[in-house]
């Protein structure tokens, strides 16, 4: 398989700089015909440019040692970063930091293309679904990742019924919704896609991330959806946990907070204002911010220089094969040497200084960075297997950096898998529906926590995710939301009886019907005299009355048509 044209890289003519060297161990490249791979675009007229410039360069980058002790000149003035967070000015309900993200403008979509694709299955049996009952639908679908009952039926049988997903609605028509949940029109579906079907729900989640106030320390890494259905773009990635599943890419901060996202689907088209460095680094440049910050990431050499330009610090790990000429110590020469054993190289590639840096501790791992090396060398406790005590080991600056930032998705995902939503679907897009709410939910939370420390309030006093997470549902399924069960055929409407009433003859006037059903400041109180009862069909005398329709209504354990009138 060719890299190059594994996520659209588009050929293009390359000039070719050497890496300067003049000893095996003292820069990137090994010797000066050693050359570097065609990965550096450049104009021709700056052909001759480069190489004036290169012998310079050369005469510099030649004498430097090889740092194995910090040593002031080998240690480099990490950058200032010139952003800040914003201040936050109070701290939202669960559910307001809910609906930033799912916001009306998308369940509108959600609610639209589920009643067109119902009617497009069976004309006869319309959906009919409304923004509240869909909210209510995405708050049981939260409660059941809290409760975590292995089948869905489960939260309707009577010996595992929970009354907090049962009362909200039906079981049918739960799972009525469920079938018929769509995000776009099957009619105008885009062939080259591979995401047609939930692109809408892709594009809002990726702007309201994108809006989110970015931190300086940024990591890209790959997520895992779970998922063993029959699909081509489940992904097979043996060192995760849950191995099977759909492949997700998002940049996260190092408090966990995910920024942007992109979802696997196989070979992409690089836009053309940016570059193409290879299949893994052109989802770094599509993903990484536009300002001035510190990247931790898998790296290449045309990666972190291509970063460098834009402004953007990078550190990551690199395969020995990324790059071309590096003469390092080999894993049984770094073994012998013990624990802490490293081995540190410099270059200068397009005004861009690189560290390399082996280090040794269980086993070997090459780091690539642009602004941090070897130094300051510290120490860190490690735990000896053979002699059964803890030991020091030194520890490189370069892996710390790598350690402290690299750590924001796996904080993400160990969150999400904590009540992970597991309803099941034949669709393979709920998949990925369902777990985009779980993300939204946990970025909430997150951003919750970040309000929480920036008011200065205690860790004691803020909300943990479970109660975070039904507070969420419990919004969803009761803000705003009538709890009137309506079962078995529809009975008359009260302003039809009341018309019917007063072609028969004089009838007292009741409230118009959008007054009456406005669920605004309708109080009971007790009248003096009793009063004959509005409600259509009730005979009862009642004292109690409306104060705002002005009206007698039944208001007793047997008759309470106060609630009826004011619902039906």
């Amino acid at each position: 398989m060719d890299v190059k044209t594994f996520y659209g890289g588009k050929p293009r003519e390359c000039a070719v700089r050497d890496i300067p060297s003049d000893s095996e161990d003292s820069e990137l490249s090994g010797s000066d015909s050693e050359e570097l791979e065609e990965w550096i675009p450049e104009s021709d007229e700056s052909d001759s440019e480069v190489e004036g410039e290169s012998n310079e360069e050369e005469t510099e980058v030649s004498h430097l040692p090889r740092c194995r002790k910090a040593h002031p000149r080998s240690i480099d003035v990490y950058p200032d970063w010139q952003g800040q967070l914003p201040k936050p000015v109070d701290i939202l309900s669960p559910l307001q930091y809910f609906r930033g993200f799912f916001s009306e403008d998308i369940l509108q979509i959600i609610v639209e293309e589920s009643n067109l694709y119902s009617v497009q299955c069976d004309p006869n049996k319309p959906l009919n679904l409304t923004t509240n009952e869909l909210e209510q639908f995405l708050g049981t679908v939260v409660y059941m990742s809290l409760f975590g009952l292995p089948a869905t039926c489960m939260f309707w049988n009577k010996a595992t019924r929970v009354a907090k997903v049962a009362d909200t609605m039906t079981l049918n028509r739960w799972e009525t919704i469920k079938k018929s949940l769509h995000i776009n029109n099957n009619e105008g579906q885009e062939q080259d896609d591979p995401l047609y079907k939930i692109r809408p729900l892709v594009t809002h989640l990726t702007s309201k991330l994108i809006s989110i106030p970015m931190s300086e320390k940024l990591s890209i890494d790959e997520q895992i959806v779970p998922f063993k259905g029959r699909h081509r773009l489940k992904q097979y990635l043996p060192s995760k946990p849950k191995k099977w599943g759909y492949k997700i890419l998002i940049l996260a901060g190092a408090d966990g907070i995910p920024h942007n996202f992109e979802v696997y689907t196989g070979r992409v088209d690089q836009p053309p204002e940016l570059l193409d460095v290879g299949a893994s680094g052109n989802v770094v440049l599509r993903l990484a911010p536009t300002t001035s910050y510190s990247l931790t990431i898998g790296s290449s050499v045309p990666l972190v220089v291509t970063l460098a330009e834009q402004g953007i610090h990078s550190t990551g790990t690199v395969r020995s094969n990324r790059l071309p000429g590096v003469n390092l110590k080999s894993d049984a020469d770094l073994k012998r040497a013990g624990r802490g054993a490293f081995e540190e190289k410099m270059a200068i590639v397009r005004d861009t200084t690189l560290h390399v840096v082996k280090w040794y501790d269980n086993c070997s791992v090459t780091l690539l960075s642009d602004h941090v090396g070897a130094n300051p060398v510290t120490e860190v406790n490690r735990w000896d297997r053979k002699q059964k005590i803890n030991i020091t080991v030194p520890c490189l600056a370069v892996v710390r950096e790598y350690n402290k930032n690299m750590g924001g998705l796996d904080l993400l995902d160990s969150l999400i898998a904590l009540y992970r939503n597991r309803v099941r679907s034949k669709k393979w897009y709920h998949r990925l529906v369902f777990h985009f709410l779980d993300m939204t939910i946990v970025t909430a939370w997150l951003l919750y926590r970040r309000d929480c420390e920036g008011t200065g309030m205690e860790q004691k006093d803020q909300m943990r995710l479970y109660t975070f997470k039904s507070y969420i549902a419990e919004g969803l399924c009761m803000c705003g939301k009538s709890l009137e069960k309506k079962r078995g055929r529809p009975s008359q409407s009260i302003a039809s009886a009341y018309e019917e009433k007063r072609r028969k003859g004089p009838t007292a006037p009741i409230p118009a019907q959008d007054v009456r059903l406005d669920h605004t400041a309708h109080w009971l109180i007790m009248s003096k005299d009793k009063g004959r009862c509005r409600m259509p069909g009730c005979n009862g005398t009642p004292k109690a009355m409306c104060r705002k329709c002005n009206v007698h209504l039944c208001f007793t354990p047997d008759h309470n048509c106060f609630l009826r009138f004011h619902t039906e």
